[in-house]
């Protein structure tokens, strides 16, 4: 006879509270990015001069129309901060057996203790802060913005991972049955990898002044290969990546025919849509930021399909 295990574990009810807490901090830092999209659009990422953490040398500053809109960045990211910080104490918490009783042995209903994501967002929080304060420092430098936003992204789909913990399996209870196509697998994670390399590409794109590099749609100045400067080219490998994404999740949904990948196909093509309506009407600072918005929303949309 196999002898009961012992692993802490929580109740439903502190498994629910974690989840709710993990939601929160995601669309918190949801928020976060379409805020720090504002701030590009606007020019207002110097509102607070080259001060941080304080603004213009003040904890609360004289606040004109750029200062506000940085300064409400700073305080979301102080949200998230805060957030992300409290999930990963409650991890520990639970992990250490959450004010349970030991040694009860596994049993049907119950949620164990969750893995150590909560860990890895605390970590690239830290990492995120720190580039923020880089990025202020010198003065907003096309490299640390752009990976300020790559780690905002990693944050966002940590955070999404931690809300969506796998119970253990109750012993009696058999797992449910794996069909072909019901695990995404390596396919999943190349439309993770592309929707990645597209969002990199297109702060790349915006922080390098190449977003009107390309005009016309869906050609880049009406041909197929620009032949024009390297802004051309960096503007132009975006809208490849992002073709190539369309493409692919099209394929990776008749493939999977699960409910999540057909959203994230319903969000790339709402995001192709936006980009072509941005392109074409010249840039709309509006249209820009709901660029961010949705491109962020499929972002997190592959990743709850990969899950």
């Amino acid at each position: 006879m196999v002898a009961p295990t012992t692993r802490p574990y929580i109740s439903a009810p502190m498994t629910r509270r974690f989840t709710r807490l993990a939601w929160t901090a995601a669309t918190f830092t949801y928020l976060l990015i379409i805020l720090g999209a504002i701030v590009r659009i606007t020019g207002s990422g110097l509102g607070c001069g080259e001060h941080w953490p304080l603004c213009n040398g003040k904890l609360l500053p004289p606040l004109d129309l750029p200062t506000m809109i940085e300064y409400g960045h700073r305080l979301a990211a102080a949200a998230v901060s805060g957030l992300v910080a409290a999930l990963a104490g409650y991890a520990w918490w639970l992990r250490q057996g959450a004010g349970s009783p030991k040694g009860v042995p596994d049993g049907p209903g119950e949620r164990f203790a969750p893995d150590r994501t909560a860990y890895v967002a605390l970590g690239l929080l830290v990492v995120q802060v720190l580039l923020g304060a880089v990025t202020v420092k010198l003065s907003l430098p096309p490299w640390t913005v752009i990976l300020h936003l790559g780690t905002a992204m990693l944050l966002l789909a940590t955070l999404i991972v931690a809300a969506k913990p796998t119970p253990g399996a109750s012993p009696g209870k058999p797992e449910p049955p794996i069909t072909p196509g019901s695990r995404p697998g390596l396919v999943g994670i190349v439309a993770l990898v592309l929707g990645f390399a597209t969002v990199l590409f297109g702060a790349l794109t915006a922080n390098l002044g190449a977003a009107s590099a390309c005009l016309g749609f869906p050609l880049c100045n009406g041909q197929v290969v620009p032949a024009g400067n390297y802004l051309q080219h960096v503007h132009w490998v975006h809208r490849l990546l992002a073709y190539t994404l369309f493409g692919y999740v099209w394929w990776w949904a008749l493939r999977m025919r699960t409910r999540a990948a057909w959203w994230a196909v319903a969000l790339v093509t709402l995001q192709v849509t936006v980009a072509a309506a941005m392109v074409l009407l010249g840039l709309p600072a509006p249209l820009q930021a709901t660029h961010v918005a949705v491109g962020a929303a499929v972002w997190a949309g592959l990743v709850l399909a990969l899950l």
